[in-house]
C-alpha cells in the first residue's frame, strides 16, 4: 500500500498495521497527539492537536512533503534538519513565534509556509535556502526583513500581507555612541594603520578582528560594537518597496539630506531585484 488517506475520521492515534509500506499518509482533521515511526516521503497532519513536532518525524530521512498545519504547534525544533530530503514545509496556523537558523540547512527545500503564525523576525540564515522557490510568511508580525533576503537567487513568490511592515512602514533608527575604544579601533582598521600583534594584548587583537565593513558604498568605515539599526526600504520589481534591515557605522551613513529615494546606503544589487528573480510579492 502507497497511499493512506485517513482524513477526517476524528482518529486519536494510528496502529502500525496501518502505518506499514505507507509512502503517502493524509491525517487532517482528526485528534491525533502523537504518532509512531515509518518510513515515508509525504506526511499531512494537518488540523490536528499537536503542540510540538513528534520527534518521530524528524528521524524520516526520507520525507519530502510535511505538512502540519492547523495544528498548536508553538516552535519548530532545531533537529528539523535532521529532514535532509524535505523540500516542502507546511506550518501555517500554529502559534509559532520564530524561526530556528537550523532550518537554513535543509538545502533542498523549495516552499516553506509558515503563514498565521505569530513571528517576529528572519534570521539571515535563511538565505542559505538557495532552491527556496515560495515564502508564505502573511500574517505574522513582522516589522521588517534581513538585507540578505535578496540573495535568494530563485524565490519567485513572497508572501507578506497582514504584517506590520505592510500595515504601517517605520523607518527606525537607534545609535549608541562608540567607546573610546571602538573609536581607536575604527581609526586604526579604517585608516589600515600597521600593528603587531605581539606588541598588544591578545584581547585586543581579537577585538580588531570583530570589524564589520559598513554596507554604504560610498563609505570606507568600520564598526564593532556601535552602529546605527536602520529600516531601508528597498525597491522589488519596481512596484513594490520593502523594509529591510541595515546596520550602519554612523548615522551620517543615511544620507538624511537626501532627496533621492535611493539613498546613498543602497549598493547597486539593491536598487533592484529583476522580476524573474522575484516575480510576485504579495503585500494586500
Amino acid at each position: 500500500m502507497s497511499d493512506l488517506n485517513l482524513e477526517s475520521l476524528d482518529l486519536d492515534s494510528v496502529g502500525d498495521e496501518r502505518r506499514k509500506l505507507t509512502q503517502q499518509l493524509y491525517l487532517y482533521n482528526n485528534r491525533l497527539t502523537e504518532f509512531g515511526s515509518m518510513q515515508i516521503h509525504t506526511l499531512n497532519f494537518s488540523g490536528n492537536r499537536f503542540e510540538e513536532v513528534p520527534i518521530q518525524f524528524l528521524k524520516l530521512q526520507k520525507l519530502k512533503y510535511l505538512s502540519l498545519g492547523g495544528n498548536k504547534l508553538k516552535s519548530i525544533p532545531a533537529e528539523i534538519e535532521n529532514v535532509t530530503s524535505l523540500e516542502m514545509l507546511y506550518m501555517g496556523g500554529n502559534l509559532i513565534a520564530s524561526i530556528p537558523p537550523e532550518l537554513a540547512n535543509l538545502s533542498g527545500l523549495r516552499y516553506l509556509v509558515l503563514c498565521d503564525n505569530r513571528i517576529q523576525s528572519v534570521p539571515p540564515q535563511l538565505t542559505r535556502l538557495y532552491h527556496l522557490r515560495c515564502l508564505s510568511l502573511h500574517n505574522n508580525l513582522l516589522t521588517y526583513l534581513p538585507r540578505e533576503i535578496i540573495n535568494l537567487v530563485h524565490l519567485q513568490e513572497l508572501s507578506l500581507r497582514g504584517n506590520p511592515l505592510v500595515v504601517r512602514f517605520i523607518r527606525d533608527m537607534m545609535y549608541d555612541p562608540p567607546s573610546l575604544l571602538e573609536l581607536a579601533a575604527r581609526t586604526i582598521k579604517s585608516q589600515n594603520l600597521l600593528y603587531c600583534p605581539d606588541d598588544l594584548p591578545g584581547n585586543l587583537v581579537h577585538y580588531f578582528s570583530l570589524a564589520s565593513k559598513c554596507p554604504n558604498p560610498k563609505c570606507a568605515g568600520v564598526y564593532f560594537d556601535s552602529c546605527v539599526r536602520h529600516i531601508k526600504f528597498v525597491d522589488f520589481c519596481g512596484k513594490f518597496r520593502l523594509p529591510l534591515m541595515h546596520y550602519l557605522c554612523s548615522p551620517k551613513c543615511t544620507s538624511p539630506c537626501s532627496s533621492d529615494p535611493q539613498s546613498d546606503t543602497e549598493s547597486d544589487d539593491e536598487r533592484g531585484v529583476s522580476a524573474d528573480r522575484l516575480q510576485r510579492v504579495l503585500l494586500g
